[in-house]
């Protein structure tokens, strides 16, 4: 299993998330964003739906119901009602229940890098675990940089 470490620095979550979503459901996969801050959750939901003026991505919220229907699905759990075998940890918390995905995104910023420090150490000895560690530089490029 994969694990992308994400540290946004130049951009913030509601444009990174999207264009992650994105991908995913080009390759015909499914997403299963995990946030338990509400506030958060009511702003991807937001900008999920129009991150581009030319486009959106469809997706739903744990208890609207259609849970198993939808492409992407924000959840404040990381239970994957919708069969997704791909995971974002938007809030900046790990949870080891992503290691039973096929992908793990996990985003965090400045204010949870020690957190993504200890989960980059924690994750250094499991068996099957492949890391990788996302740079962004003052331009919002995104560098390989572990």
């Amino acid at each position: 299993m994969q694990v992308d470490f994400y540290h946004l620095a130049a951009s913030p979550i509601e444009r990174v998330l999207p264009r992650i979503a994105e991908r995913i459901l080009a390759d015909g996969g499914r997403l299963l964003i995990v946030c338990d801050d509400d506030a958060l959750a009511v702003r991807l939901d937001q900008h999920l739906w129009n991150y581009t003026p030319e486009s959106f991505l469809p997706h739903g919220r744990t208890g609207e119901g259609g849970e198993a229907g939808q492409p992407v699905l924000i959840a404040a759990t990381p239970e994957a009602l919708n069969g997704a075998r791909n995971i974002a940890l938007a809030d900046g918390l790990w949870r080891d229940e992503a290691l039973a995905f096929d992908r793990a995104f996990h985003l965090f910023d400045d204010t949870t890098i020690a957190a993504a420090r200890e989960a980059w150490k924690a994750l250094a000895d499991r068996d099957g675990v492949e890391r990788n560690f996302w740079k962004q530089d003052e331009a919002g490029r995104w560098t390989k940089a572990a």
